[in-house]
């Protein structure tokens, strides 16, 4: 029996009843938000407790992402920001919040590096 046949009986079944069918119409709402918990938020609060994990996990040397975009290097932990360093050398602090992803060791290699042409290397 799919989803909207089930809830179309309930919703005649409440109102076959004589004398107030705010039973079935509650019923209705409790299963409605019941089916969002388990579709929508249960999901989005293991992820959130996964990523929670990873951010304090992390260590000095992981390579990271930012929710800007930026690649860094973490330089130092701080309790609730981290010191990273840029490509290019500049140092910044960074609250955890703002950290996207932590890059896996193999993936280092798979960094874009700027190219200069080869009319202006001359």
């Amino acid at each position: 029996m799919s989803t909207t046949a089930f809830i179309t009986a309930l919703a005649q079944a409440a109102t076959d009843q004589p004398g107030g069918g705010m039973g079935g119409t509650f019923l209705i709402l409790i299963l409605m938000f019941g089916g969002m918990y388990f579709l929508v938020i249960a999901p989005q609060r293991k992820k959130q407790k996964e990523h929670q994990k990873r951010i304090e996990a992390l260590k000095i040397g992981d390579r990271i992402v930012t929710n800007g975009g930026l690649y860094a290097t973490i330089s130092n932990v701080k309790s609730d920001r981290l010191v990273i360093k840029l490509v290019d050398g500049t140092k910044a602090e960074l609250a955890k919040n703002f950290v996207t992803s932590v890059l896996a060791p193999g993936d280092e290699g798979k960094d874009i590096q700027p190219t200069v042409p080869a009319e202006q290397a001359k």
